[in-house]
């Protein structure tokens, strides 16, 4: 069993900063502002051959209102999911009645708890740690997230105690025995499984669409923008396939974007959608489609995503105002026409469960590989229904097709005038593709390579010694052709 390691305190006292030094990575968004995480942010680290799973929370102070209480509530959540809680205090502050709070929580849980007292750098360890002696939670260590001081120490007493990972036989991809189960051998996202990314404007639904396909409340949701903040990654199991979801911040215009956390926040969502495998774009039907949503499918598209369209709040509208959404979807979002559309809602759970076929098809499509035959026969039977224009009196001659590339599909065509063929031909040819290979949900890329010399124009440098070599045969043929001229 993964040992779970939460880590637990007042706002601001450098629990992200220390998540981000653990995992080895920038997953949690840092500041100076306190309460930028609101959600638990999971991620997996390792330390001396010991595998571990780390929680990131929300700040608890004790008194919050508002979304501040749901955050406390995740932070509680947390608690009680992990086997250790790093509960983190801030040195130059001192202890504050928040801490004392937090601190007699962990007691009445009774759980295995080390008290990590952060930003002891120029400060006296000893004095820091005495302050919070009062705590009584047993052991304590002085630690600078920032710059790595004593995170080893803390590390030895939070979880030296585990054991470590067991070593497993590794596959032998290179001696697989014919007709051996080819699912069962991992790969680089074999862990993670399908990688699901809900993106959408601020405040369309899509925590509560995340909360409702786990079944459980796992972020915060809350009726007000910008709620989330970081993208959470939370991997589960349905029907016995493993999915990733991934819950990111919504993204507004450029021009209303004015809070530093928000343009973060931003950053990390366009790099979840390039992360993702299948991105789930979410609508507020009673809204409609805005410029801002085409923006960002067109985002989502020119990374090459494999795109679910999910219309929410469905429920509640009238027969007239459904009639008239479909008609403006039908309008706008005319290209991407291969993508499925669900009506759902979010909040009741209404069409939510059909998402999951339409995404195992999306992500089906973008990785189906087909061999240079068969994708050569689609492209002569292309260009015999509709032949290409002529470019100066000739013809332009398309030779053969093969696959270059997966998530997505990159069909790369080989020929002659390639450079003259007109994009209303290019789209002719991926809407051939799209249908004789029944692709859902994934773009394709065509590419077109032509068989001029690659070579031309290109002069070779003659080294000193070749030039040298060069002047003395000139000289000699100069020579001869002096004798024979005399002859």
């Amino acid at each position: 069993m993964v040992p779970v390691i939460a880590l637990v305190g007042r706002p601001n006292v450098g629990k992200s900063t220390l998540f981000n030094r653990l995992t080895r990575s920038r997953d949690a968004i840092v500041g100076d502002i306190p309460g930028l995480t609101r959600d638990r942010q999971y991620g997996e680290a390792k330390w001396q051959d010991r595998s571990y799973i780390l929680i990131d929370t929300g700040g608890i102070t004790g008194d919050e209102e508002g979304i501040d209480a749901k955050m406390a509530e995740q932070s509680l959540l947390a608690i009680e999911e992990a086997d250790v809680v790093l509960f983190l205090v801030d040195a130059r502050d001192g202890m504050c009645p928040a801490d004392q709070m937090i601190g007699e929580h962990l007691r009445k849980r009774n759980k295995t708890t080390l008290v990590v007292v952060n930003k002891v750098d120029h400060l006296d360890e000893n004095i820091a740690l005495a302050e919070f002696s009062p705590l009584a939670l047993g052991n304590s260590v002085g630690i600078a997230a920032a710059n790595g001081r004593g995170i080893t120490q803390m590390m030895e007493l939070g979880l030296g105690h585990f054991p470590k990972d067991d070593v497993e036989d590794e596959v032998d991809l290179d001696n697989l025995v014919e007709g051996q189960d080819l699912k069962r051998v991992p790969g680089p996202d074999a862990k993670d499984g399908i990688k699901i990314a809900i993106i959408g404007r601020p405040n369309v639904g899509k925590s509560t669409l995340v909360n409702r396909m786990l079944g459980e409340q796992r972020v915060v949701v809350y009726d007000q923008p910008g709620t989330t903040r970081d993208s959470i990654y939370i991997p589960f199991e349905r029907d016995d396939e493993k999915y990733t979801l991934i819950d990111t911040a919504g993204v507004r215009r450029r021009g209303k974007i004015s809070e530093e956390v928000e343009k973060f926040s931003v950053v990390k969502t366009l790099q979840a959608i390039k992360d993702a495998n299948v991105v789930i774009f979410v609508m507020d039907a009673r809204e409609g489609v805005v410029d801002h949503d085409l923006n960002l499918l067109g985002f989502a598209l020119e990374s090459g995503r494999a795109i679910v369209i999910a219309l929410n709040k469905w429920d509640g509208m009238q027969p007239s105002e459904r009639e008239y959404a479909k008609k403006e979807l039908e309008r706008r979002l005319y290209f991407v026409d291969f993508a499925d559309i669900h009506f759902i809602s979010a909040l009741h759970g209404t069409g939510v469960g059909h998402l999951y076929k339409s995404v195992q098809n999306a992500f089906t499509s973008a990785i189906t590989r087909w061999p240079t035959n068969r994708l050569t026969q689609i492209l002569e039977d292309a260009v015999r229904e509709h032949q290409p224009p002529m470019v100066a009196g000739h013809r332009i001659k398309l030779r053969y097709a093969h696959l270059g590339g997966a998530n997505p599909p990159l069909i790369v065509i080989h020929g002659n005038k390639i450079e003259s063929v007109p994009k209303s031909y290019v789209r002719y040819l991926e809407n051939t593709y799209r249908r004789v290979l029944k692709l859902v949900g994934t773009p394709i890329r065509i590419e077109f390579k032509g068989g001029s010399n690659p070579f031309e124009g290109n002069k070779n440098k003659l080294s000193e010694r070749q030039v040298n070599k060069k002047r003395r045969l000139m000289a000699n043929k100069k020579e001869r052709d002096h004798r024979k001229k005399n002859k």
